[in-house]
């Protein structure tokens, strides 16, 4: 019997600049679209969009209780909504959207603007420097400790170890990751004993929003299940965004001309944010596995082998984005992008995310004149795609 797959078709591990993964993800989409991959206990990777559409739109087919994201396993503890099909996972959804709500946007907003004029400030003044470190990585940390309403020794907690919890996952250091992991969920038991004994309003405070909510019986949701809920959107919610804003850090130094005309029409920062989700999206390792078997493109593809489904591929597919690697700024269709997935699972903060990006966008191109590379940048490893170093020199307004 013929092997099912031949060497390593895909390598994570191979050495990455910034432009490097998507040229590696353009010659798979057109040579190999569902490849094998021998890392981190054997996986395959989807990178066409239309094949990664349709595995997000059968929940009952491609399951994220076995493996959800590769590299990793979800065997150390569930964490709903994630970690769950519906219709498990729908009370902790709801509870979380809840929680985003219309009203409690409109209350965040200034928030935010605050937390980005304050790092923008400092780091302008620096004339720079890493602008992972210095504004990608703390921008959503301080947004997130307001969103839980978070001390300021939980939000110096919460900063310190989602920057412990990325470099992790870029040395692929398995025992710091566990390390970083418990701290995490230790801040989720002590946020859910707290909003236990003083709870919040609902509307506003997720933790009380998810002690409020009950499964189809009735039920209150079972306390471990609440506690790896509230871990994995810390988790989900800091990583990604330091990676992206990075990303548009570095086409905006490599595009003088498109920074100095989003500056004379702030009216377009929605659309670039858009553009530019589309064309850097951070994620490459979001995974299913299918409960019956399938073939995809040829490639058979048995129960629990886990599907790794590059979103960052899928959204510069050329069946679906004519010149995908340029940015347009009125591109017709870009709301097709898979940025924030799709299906049950799609990104609960994602209107949260798109303010926070406009916000920072805006507020970054107006306070400056120049930006530009000062040095080569450092990239992510998988499940993220992107750089998790970026120096910068600036120049302020």
């Amino acid at each position: 019997m013929a092997p099912r797959w031949t060497a390593n078709e895909y390598d994570p591990h191979a050495p990455e600049a910034f432009d490097t993964p998507h040229q590696v993800f353009a010659d798979l989409r057109a040579r190999c679209p569902v490849a094998h991959s021998d890392a981190f206990g054997g996986f395959w990777i989807a990178t066409r969009h239309a094949d990664i559409k349709a595995i997000l739109d059968d929940p009952a087919e491609f399951t994220t209780t076995v493996r959800n994201v590769v590299p990793g396993a979800s065997a150390t503890g569930r964490r709903p909504p994630l970690h769950l099909d519906p219709p498990e996972h729908t009370p902790y959804r709801r509870a979380i959207d809840r929680a985003l709500g219309a009203s409690r946007l409109a209350a965040i907003e200034p928030v935010i603007e605050r937390h980005v004029a304050m790092l923008l400030d400092s780091y302008i003044a620096a004339g720079g420097g890493d602008f992972v470190e210095g504004f990608g990585s703390p921008l959503p940390a301080l947004l997130f400790a307001d969103w839980f309403q978070l001390s300021p020794d939980q939000t110096d907690l919460l900063w310190r170890t989602a920057k412990d919890f990325v470099k992790a996952w870029e040395a692929f250091d398995v025992a710091a990751v566990s390390k970083a992991s418990e701290i995490l969920y230790d801040l989720a038991r002590d946020l859910i004993a707290t909003r236990r004994a003083a709870p919040l309003d609902p509307e506003f405070d997720p933790v009380s929003s998810l002690l409020a909510a009950t499964d189809a019986e009735g039920n209150p949701l079972p306390h471990e299940m609440l506690v790896g809920c509230v871990r994995q959107i810390l988790v989900v919610g800091l990583v990604a965004p330091p990676v992206f804003l990075g990303s548009v850090a570095v086409h905006l130094a490599r595009h003088p001309d498109l920074a100095d005309r989003l500056r004379a029409a702030p009216d377009r920062i929605d659309a670039a944010v858009e553009e530019f989700l589309r064309l850097y999206t951070p994620y490459r390792g979001f995974a299913r596995t299918t409960r019956n078997g399938v073939e995809l493109r040829g490639r058979r593809i048995e129960p629990g082998e886990p599907i790794a489904l590059a979103y960052a591929s899928a959204n510069r597919d050329e069946a679906v984005f004519e010149a995908p690697d340029e940015f347009r700024l009125d591109r017709a269709n870009v709301r097709d992008h898979l940025a924030f997935g799709r299906g049950p699972h799609r990104c609960a903060g994602m209107a949260m995310a798109r303010m926070e990006f406009r916000i920072a966008l805006r507020e970054l191109l107006a306070r400056t004149r120049s930006i530009e590379l000062a040095g080569d940048v450092r990239m992510s490893g998988m499940p993220e795609v992107g750089p998790v170093y970026v120096p910068l020199t600036i120049a302020g307004a």
